[in-house]
Order: C-alpha cells, then structure tokens, then sequence
C-alpha cells in the first residue's frame, strides 16, 4: 500500500496548530505525530508550511452538461487542486437542469470519470417537481437547492405554496439562492428606463439591492421555523441579513445556517468602477460597510461557511452591456489564497479560517471522514507555503482564462494538495491521474 509521510508541517486542525508529521498510508491519514519515521514511505519535507485540511466548496457551478463552453467538471476541479479545493458541491442549474433522479445520477457518472476532486451535487427543486424530489435517497446528494431569486439557467421556484411543501418534505438540507424577484424586476425597469441596455455597474447593487435579499431570506427562515426545515441560505451579502442568524449555539444544534463567498468578503461597490462586469455576481457585490458586517458576523459564527459560488463565464460573454453580460466568475484556485491573505492583515485567524471552509462544511452537510485532520479520516490535505505569487493569464487554471484576481499578489501559494492520499498537485503541476470520490454521509 502507498505511503507518503509530510514532515515539518505547522498542522491547523480544530482550533489548533501545532508541529508534526502526518503518515498517510493509502487512501486515509494513518497516523499524526512528531518525528515520524518511515523506511518504505515517500517523504514530502514542507519544512514549516501550514498543512490544512483539504478545503470543502459548498456551492460552485462547473457548467457541465450543456455549458461546457464556459467550463467542465475536469478543468474545474482541476482548477481547484490549485486552490487547495477537495471536495466541491455543484449546483443544478446546468442544461439540463438537475431536477430529476435520472439527471441527477447521470451526473454522478459523469464526474467518477473526469472529476480531480471529490463531488457530490445539489438536487434542484422546481415549481412542478416535488413528488419527484419525496423519491430522492437523503444520502443520495448534498442536499436540496432553490432558486428563489432568478439567477443562471432560470430556476427560479416563485410558487409559496409548493415551496413550503418542499419545505415540509425532506429532511436534506435546502439551500437557497435568496433574492426576491418582483423587487429586482420593479428596480431594473426604473433603470432600463433611465439607461437602457447600458446601466452603469455601479447601479447593479441598487437594482439586486439589500432590499430584494433581506425580503426573501427573512421569508425563507421565517417558513424554516414554521415548517421545521433544516435550510442553509447561499451567500449572503448584506450586513442587514446577518442579523437573522444565531450564534448561541453550536453549529450541530443549528436548524437555519449561513454562507458568505469570498467576492462579498474581498471587493465592495467601489470595485465597480475598474472591474465593471467581471466582479457582476448575484447577489450583487454591495458596499463597504456591508463588507464589514459580513465580516463581523463571520467572525462571531452568525455566518457558518465560507464558500466560492464559483461560476465561470467567457470573455466575450462577461464583457457585454449590463443587461447582456452573465453574473458569475471563476473563484476556487483563488478563494483560499484570498482568504489567506486575510490572515495575513489579522483580520481572520488560521484556525477560524479552516474552521469555515474545512470543518463547519462537512459538519452541516454530514459528511463523512472528511473535513479534519484525524487519523482515520480520507487524506484530503493541503500545503500552504508563505510564498508570494501574482495572479496572471499565466497561472490561471480556469477554463475561461480569466480571474477577477489578474494583478492581485498573495502572500500564501498552495505547494501541495492531497486528494484521498493521492498527490493531486505539486508547485504548479497537477497529477494527470484522479483519485476522487463520491461523498458519502452520515445521516
């Protein structure tokens, strides 16, 4: 059996670090120790870098089938070997959409054959699908996703009755997109009025305003309490929606959790004017202050996970007049850095840093032996070396070729990546072999 034994590591594991070796021995972490010793294993020396636990993406768009123009499951998954990414869950508004069984399991398969990195998917939930969705295994998937705001692929389930009956039942966790459409709709007519197809991107935050977020996730938890349903909500990007959520409580014990993406963390309205499209996501990028308070509420665990909602456009598509250009961008190679980066400038700690993207991912969505570094579990892992690197066209693994991120300079690069024992990635070249795994859970 293969074993590869990472010596000198400055291990960052549920709320700690410390120094040690860690023995991984086939697919899984054997043992955790200092001075390791191994006459048959392959020895990696990180001499001091941090290894964390493999990071766990719990909402990207990887657009295959039927976008794969855009992006696939293999060169964005490849892509997030690079940024440390080793478990990801997609989402189902690819063409077609994942909103059957059939469709959803074709996906499966197509991923045991390309994916780099560990996978599962989001079911997603419809207007006209629910008996279809009573049928589906609670271990078979993620969980649940839903559109309540219109966003790529036009999923949006805007029928309250039928949501509320989706609400009542599963007992998978629902993830929502949530943003109420009559508001954005009345807000875009008033600037299509004043500016035609060419709005300003400045004006894209006033349009998908705090407004529209705050009426439809407010909904959303209010039928969560009503109903008993467990409900995560998708990337939050106001510091008024923090306040819905709790922190008096752990994590486990939590029926109603939140996400933030990196893009709401790093950029603000300001950024508009030099990135325009390219920073267009949905929700919108909205101000400083909301940055703020999103940090805030991260911090103190009302926001549980970091995510990326990576989801790549081309060029050409992202640089078209407001109405026409895509929300959306490529993210997983650049997430951990930037939040890294973070970490450098005191705002967040390591240990609180794995904790969001590592720990609490596997913890809401039960995931098993992932997420940690224990002996036992599978050895997704990464090595994070302080090295600094410049974003360029150069080292960008994205299928599209492009990063809001071109000309940031990091200060952490990601050396190493571990996917179930398997070196999927080493100092900028990835392994032509897969060693991923289909997501197993404990519920």
């Amino acid at each position: 059996m293969r074993q590869i034994l990472i010596k000198n590591a400055v291990i960052v594991n549920e709320n700690s670090q410390f120094e040690g070796d860690i023995l991984i021995q086939g697919e899984r972490i054997a043992r955790i120790d200092k001075d390791i010793s191994s006459d048959t294993a392959q020895v990696i020396d990180v001499q001091g870098s941090y290894v964390l636990p493999g990071i766990i993406d719990d909402q990207v768009h990887f657009r295959e089938p039927g976008l794969t123009h855009k992006g696939n499951i293999a060169s964005e998954s490849r892509a997030a070997m690079a940024g440390g990414i080793t478990t990801f869950m997609e989402q189902p508004n690819t063409n077609p959409q994942t909103t059957t069984i059939e469709k959803l399991e074709e996906k499966f398969v197509t991923a045991s054959k390309s994916s780099f990195a560990n996978y599962s998917f989001l079911f997603g939930g419809t207007n006209d699908n629910l008996e279809e969705l009573k049928r589906l295994d609670k271990n078979a998937c993620s969980g649940i996703k839903l559109f309540l705001g219109s966003s790529t692929g036009n999923m949006l389930v805007d029928n309250e009755v039928v949501i509320e009956k989706i609400f009542r039942s599963t007992e998978m966790v629902i993830s929502t997109h949530c943003e109420d459409e009559t508001t954005i709709r009345q807000n875009m007519a008033t600037y299509v009025t004043k500016y035609g197809d060419d709005i300003p991107m400045e004006c894209h935050p006033l349009i998908r305003s705090e407004e529209a977020c705050y009426i439809s996730s407010s909904k959303a938890i209010a039928l969560a309490k009503k109903t008993g349903a467990r409900l995560h909500v998708f990337h939050i990007s106001t510091g008024k929606e923090t306040a819905l959520f709790r922190n008096d409580i752990p994590l486990k014990e939590k029926k109603i959790t939140a996400e933030v993406c990196v893009h709401h963390l790093w950029f603000s309205d300001k950024d508009y004017a030099s990135k325009g499209t390219r920073i267009k996501w949905n929700p919108a990028i909205k101000t400083e202050l909301d940055r703020t308070q999103l940090w805030d509420a991260l911090l103190d665990d009302r926001i549980d996970v970091i995510a990326t909602d990576h989801a790549p456009h081309t060029s050409e598509e992202k640089n078209q007049l407001y109405t026409k250009a895509p929300s959306g961008g490529p993210l997983v190679q650049h997430a951990l850095p930037a939040i890294l980066e973070k970490y450098h400038e005191g705002v967040i700690s390591l240990e609180k840093a794995v904790q969001k993207m590592c720990h609490n991912p596997a913890i809401l969505f039960q995931i098993k032996e992932r997420g940690y570094i224990r002996e036992g579990y599978y050895a997704d892992l990464v090595v994070v070396a302080n090295s600094p690197w410049t974003v360029s066209k150069e080292n960008i693994a994205y299928q599209c070729g492009w990063s809001p991120f071109e000309g940031t300079t990091f200060k952490s690069k990601i050396s190493h990546t571990f996917v179930n024992g398997h070196l999927a990635y080493e100092n900028g070249v990835f392994s032509q072999e897969r060693n991923a795994h289909r997501l197993t859970f404990d519920r």
